[in-house]
């Protein structure tokens, strides 16, 4: 297995390579990658092509890598995969595709194969094991390392270890990413709030609640929040307590038969609630949700799964009771969300709720639609590229001065929060949820 830890009886280089490249020939769909007509027009949606120049870090590129591969052309060297590695997978080279081609399949098969045979760092390996195998699939582990963080920040320790000068140790991007983590919150939204919240008002219909794993812990106000704003609008939210992770980061590094798992869990726990709508306001989650019947393509549950999922933003801005909001007197800008974006194809509806906020003035991010660096942990494995990413999004965030970014998924959000912190800019611009705006408003409503 990919995220093994035993050292005995390693192939030698040859092998592992033989065996990727007949992975690779087997798993690739070949119809996919005839369906690319070499136009380049995915060229200029391309984050990474757009920052190096590179034919190789575009999605025609390394759609051209994949069939050389895949045609028996191309050894699978290490070349090969530092360009798969380098993609941040944020599919907006998707909808530019003229011919329709599903790039992030492609990218998802080939890194199964990698995952699969070809050799990993031992602290990378040991990372998968520990924290996405060991920590993610389980919400009562994540929250018992949520209050360890919290008894880090609160307790004196962190300005202890600050002084130390032991950070130095790490590399900068962690030293800044420790700088911006916020405070986690003590208890989950289960624990908070409970398992069924009331509709205010006649019910518009029955929502399940998606809560996420990093979401519930860092951002567990959010998930409050959410839930009241959609009792408000009129619908009766259920959170399922056995629901998980929803297997994306998982997918996303080639770990499919882990995310498989997840994938089960989550179906059979919201199907036992029997809800209307499955509904969360984390974009690459939703993303994950919808697509679980090309993960399991033969289970009927995955399917009903899909046809149900919902950015909250599509109910409150259309399904919903319109909300009583206040004034909120601000200038308010939105970083899209890549999966919610590419893959769910929302991308009105947040700037329609944050434009309705009375005293709200929006104003377009120029390049909003441009990954911001986040990608799952790619700002962590890929951190020189996420830099020049984030740097650039930063350059638009100054020239338009906004008061405040929202966004729409927790590791966007993160990732606006330290790019914000890098350019000096963390005391002038607050970067929020876009739920929690709309909160704030409804807040501020007389009552």
């Amino acid at each position: 297995m990919a995220t093994s830890l035993e050292t005995k009886e390693e192939p030698s280089l040859e092998a592992r390579t033989a065996r990727l490249w007949k992975h690779l020939q087997e798993a690739l769909d070949a119809d996919e990658l005839e369906n690319c007509m070499r136009c380049g027009f995915c060229q200029p949606a391309c984050p990474t092509f757009q920052e190096t120049g590179y034919e190789a870090a575009s999605p025609r590129g390394r759609i051209a890598l994949m069939k050389a591969v895949k045609d028996g052309f191309l050894v699978p060297d290490e070349a090969f995969r530092s360009q798969l590695d380098l993609c941040l997978g944020c599919r907006a080279c998707e909808p530019a595709c003229p011919s329709g081609v599903r790039y992030g399949r492609l990218l998802e098969q080939a890194r199964e194969a990698l995952a699969a045979h070809a050799p990993t760092p031992w602290p990378i390996r040991l990372a998968r094991k520990v924290v996405f195998a060991g920590v993610f699939p389980h919400p009562r582990r994540l929250q018992r390392l949520g209050r360890l963080l919290r008894f880090y920040q609160t307790s004196g320790l962190q300005r202890v270890v600050r002084k130390s000068g032991l950070l130095r140790l790490l590399p900068a991007h962690l030293r800044d990413m420790e700088a911006v983590l916020p405070v986690p919150s003590p208890r989950g939204v289960v624990e908070t709030i409970g398992t069924r919240i009331p509709a205010k008002g006649a019910p518009v219909a029955t929502v399940g609640l998606f809560r996420g794993c990093v979401m519930d812990v860092l951002y567990t106000e959010t998930n409050v929040n959410l839930a009241r704003l959609l009792s408000e609008a009129g619908f009766e939210v259920i959170i399922p307590p056995e629901q998980t992770c929803c297997g994306a980061l998982h997918a996303h590094t080639g770990d499919t038969a882990l995310a498989r798992q997840l994938a089960r869990r989550n179906i059979a726990a919201f199907r036992r609630a029997g809800v209307d709508f499955v509904v969360l306001a984390a974009g690459g989650c939703g993303a994950m949700l919808q697509e679980y019947a090309h993960l399991l393509p033969d289970d009927e549950g995955a399917r009903w799964m899909g046809e149900r999922v919902r950015d909250a933003s599509q109910l409150l801005a259309s399904c919903g009771r319109p909300l009583p909001l206040g004034r909120v007197e601000a200038t308010v800008t939105y970083q899209d969300s890549c999966h919610l974006r590419n893959v769910m194809g929302v991308h009105r509806e947040v700037r329609q709720l944050l434009s309705s906020i009375p005293g709200v003035t929006f104003r377009e991010l120029p390049e909003a639609d441009r990954c911001c660096g986040s990608a799952g942990v790619y700002n962590l494995t890929q951190p020189e590229m996420a830099g020049r990413i984030l740097e650039r999004k930063m350059g638009h965030v100054a020239r338009l001065s906004p008061d405040l970014v929202a966004t729409g998924n927790p590791g966007c959000l993160l990732q606006m929060q330290l790019g914000l912190h890098r350019a000096g800019l963390d005391g002038a611009v607050r970067a929020m949820h876009w739920v929690d705006v709309v909160a704030e408003a409804l807040d501020a409503a007389p009552r």
